[in-house]
């Protein structure tokens, strides 16, 4: 068994509630976290890694609360925290052996998995080279392997796909399909094709608080009925839906310009065509982005 209960979950800073009440219930696979920066998103990734403890509620691995289990659950998590910097006057191999024995692994065990590691996230020919020479996306590697050390059971990854190229992504993705099938994965990202392509549930989180759980169909079912394109090659109609309207993206073309937007009714200009949803329509209907993406 495979389960991580979130019961009534609050954390509270001062007189601000960075987590209310959230209560979830997650089994082995991939979840996405979504919400606009300071929803509570990290606030309660530190709590399911031990970083911080709650003001209340609790958290429960395969029905046992994790204050009770202690080191026996943090044995089983993997954790990338969203400003994770290895020490930068370690080489990649010596970080990763440093961070095993941390993590309790005997010698031979740790070279093993670090290389393994090394191998999986693309840096095993660099190795030996000082972390302090990486670029970004590099070192976001190497905080994925170290998250991955200890083969957890847990894993929890704070923008784990950031900084990382077009390619290192489509890698990154393809790791978390094959290790979601034995593992609770806890992704939270901005970038809404990562969260598409891998994740078999969508947690929204807003002010705090848990919007919605679900899967993409769910979650595009809903939206259906609200998405519209407005073809038009009047400039000035095109700033007065900007006005009126949630517009997720902008295309000008070189006769018309096309506005894919987010409303409740149908809009009256000519030539508007219902639309079918896709994800990034789903983030513009929850969490408002005030600015359309031009393309």
């Amino acid at each position: 068994m495979n389960k991580l209960e979130i019961v009534n979950l609050t954390k509270t800073y001062k007189h601000k509630s960075a987590n209310e009440n959230i209560s979830l219930t997650l089994n082995s696979g991939v979840y996405g976290l979504l919400g606009p920066n300071g929803a509570g998103k990290s606030t309660l990734m530190k709590q399911l890694a031990t970083i911080t403890t709650p003001s209340s509620g609790k958290i429960l691995y395969n029905e046992k609360d994790i204050v009770s289990l202690d080191d026996e659950y943090r044995a089983l998590v993997g954790y990338l925290p969203q400003d994770f910097d290895a020490y930068k006057n370690f080489k990649a191999r010596e970080f990763l052996m440093y961070m095993a024995a941390l993590k309790g692994m005997n010698n031979s065990e740790a070279k093993k998995k670090v290389d393994e590691l090394l191998k999986l996230v693309g840096l095993y020919e660099v190795r030996n080279k000082n972390v302090s020479k990486f670029s970004g996306g590099m070192k976001r590697r190497v905080g994925i392997a170290q998250a991955l050390l200890n083969n957890p059971k847990i894993l929890i990854l704070d923008e784990p796909t950031a900084g990382l190229d077009p390619q290192e992504r489509t890698r990154f993705r393809n790791l978390l399909s094959n290790i979601g099938t034995e593992t609770i994965v806890i992704l939270s990202t901005h970038i809404i094709s990562d969260i598409e392509s891998v994740a078999k549930e969508t947690i929204m989180i807003k002010d705090g608080k848990l919007l919605l759980k679900g899967t993409h169909r769910e979650i595009l079912e809903d939206m259906k009925g609200k998405v519209y394109t407005i073809t038009t090659k009047n400039e000035s109609e095109v700033n007065e839906i900007q006005r009126n309207y949630k517009v997720v993206s902008i295309n000008r073309g070189v006769e018309d310009t096309q506005l894919r937007i987010i409303s409740d009714k149908a809009p009256s200009y000519e030539n508007t065509k219902l639309t079918e949803p896709r994800f990034e329509d789903v983030y513009m209907f929850y969490f408002e982005l005030e600015d359309a993406r031009e393309v």
